[in-house]
This record gives structure tokens, C-alpha cells and sequence, in this order.
């Protein structure tokens, strides 16, 4: 499952680069949580939550991000931003994959916040 994860981050990654993101993290940890990728569009940090799902069924990879993993989201990038020094302007993506061949991938901006 980590290796799938792994694909998911680099396929996300490289999709948001074309849109002409720039990388600037990925798989951000701290003792609150990870993000998989932290980008940023213009003067935008952008914390990406990247989900694979093989089919839509049970909600698909929207449903998985769930009130607890948003909090756990929040909590993390708060400790990202605390060693920077300023608080630039941010949001939180998210990069939905479905099926594992060729994976249809959504992207929603301003996913969720606070």
C-alpha cells in the first residue's frame, strides 16, 4: 500500500507541476501528521492531500478525507508555517485519483480549511 501511495504523491506531483506549481516539499512530517506535498502557485503555499481509490465505490477518494484527517491537516501545516518566518497566504488542495491504471485525477482547490 505505501508503494501505491508513493505512486499516487509522484503522478499528483507531476500533474501540478504542468499546471505550473512549484514543488516545494513532499511528505512533510511532524509528530502532528503528514502532508504529501507542499507547492506553491504564484505567491500561494499549497498543502496537497493526494487519494487513490481503484473505483468510486464506498464515496471514492473524496470521502476518505474525513473531518479527523482535515484536523490532522490543519495541525500539521500549522507547525509547517511556525518555522517560517512570515505566514504567507495558503489553502489546502486536494488531488482525487481514481483507478490504478491511467487514474483519473481531480483536482480541487480550496478543498477545505478553517
Amino acid at each position: 500500500m505505501a508503494q501505491k501511495g508513493n505512486d499516487a504523491e509522484q503522478i499528483a506531483a507531476a500533474y501540478l507541476l504542468r499546471q505550473g506549481l512549484e514543488l516545494i516539499e513532499q511528505n512533510y512530517r511532524c509528530r502532528f501528521g503528514e502532508i504529501d506535498l507542499i507547492m506553491s502557485e504564484r505567491k500561494i503555499l499549497v498543502f496537497v492531500e493526494v487519494r487513490m481509490r481503484a473505483s468510486d465505490a464506498y464515496g471514492g477518494a473524496a470521502a476518505s478525507i474525513t473531518a479527523t484527517k482535515q484536523a490532522k491537516l490543519l495541525r500539521t501545516a500549522r507547525h509547517y508555517l511556525s518555522g517560517l518566518q512570515h505566514e504567507p497566504a495558503c489553502r489546502f488542495d486536494a488531488i482525487l485519483m481514481t483507478g490504478t491504471h491511467n487514474p483519473r485525477i481531480e483536482w480541487i482547490r480550496n478543498a477545505f480549511g478553517e
